[in-house]
Formats: structure tokens, sequence, C-alpha cells
């Protein structure tokens, strides 16, 4: 494993153990050039996914990008990172197991909703004011009701 901070390419582990959701191997290692110290994750990948963007771009699915749109929608609010990792680890098994080499960004987009739903509206609402283009403050009061109504029912 290259060094982050020297780019020497030998480093020992120093340490190994699971993640909260069990979905990847966190070590800590150690360069042999700089003596550094810094943390890697392990995780199984299935297969090479592809996302399919709406205007019939393509490109390399990126699970880093997923948790970054996701943790900016639940900025501030009182939702843990340990459980917004675990949402993606969530959807990237499902992508992985549904056999298609190809995932279109708007099922992505549909899932995440799924998911945020269940663990903060205001980031719910966040994530869906940019996943649906939100132009106009009606826009937000109409998807805000709805949200409140179902938070009823």
């Amino acid at each position: 494993m290259r060094c982050p901070f020297c780019g020497h390419d030998a480093s020992q582990v120093k340490d190994s153990r699971p993640t909260d959701d069990g979905a990847a191997i966190r070590r800590r290692r150690q360069c042999e050039g700089c003596a550094a110290r810094f943390t890697t994750f392990e995780r199984i990948q299935l297969r090479d996914l592809t996302v399919v963007k709406s205007e019939s771009r393509r490109e390399p699915f990126d699970r880093e990008k997923l948790l970054r749109s996701i943790a900016i929608a639940a900025r501030k609010r009182p939702v843990e990172p340990v459980r917004l990792e675990k949402l993606v680890s969530g959807i990237q098994r499902q992508l992985e197991t549904s056999g298609e080499a190809e995932v279109s960004s708007k099922r992505i987009g549909e899932m995440v909703m799924e998911g945020l739903k269940g663990l903060d509206s205001v980031a719910y609402i966040r994530f869906a004011s940019v996943y649906r283009e939100f132009g106009e403050a009606r826009d937000f009061e109409e998807f805000a009701g709805s949200v409140e109504e179902a938070g009823r029912g």
C-alpha cells in the first residue's frame, strides 16, 4: 500500500479489525519509509458497477461519492456517521447482487431517498431538493407537506 505522505510503496499492517457494520476491515498501517501511520479500509466488491446518468453518460460507481452526497444532506443533523455508512453499504450490496452491471442514477437516487426517509426527514428533504431539482420555494413546501402527512399516517 503506497504511503499517502511520502509515496513509499511498502507499509506494515499494525492493527486490523472489522468496522461497526461488519462490511469492511479497518487497517492501521505504518509506512516503512517515513514511519507515518494511516488507515485503510478493505471492502468486498462483488462486481464492477456502471452508473448511467440521465444524459446517457456512463461512469463507474463511486461509493465515496454516494456517501459524500448523503453526508451533505445529513450535515448538522443528529444522524450518526455509522448509520450513513450502513445506508451506503446496503445500497451498494443491493446494486451488486441485482445481477445488473449497469444501474441508472435515478434508481440509486430512489434508493437513497427511501433510506433517508427512515433516518431523518430534514436530510430526506435536502436530498430530494437536489435529486428532484426543486426550482422554487413552492416545490419545497409541497414536498415537505407530503413528508409531514406521511409521518402522521
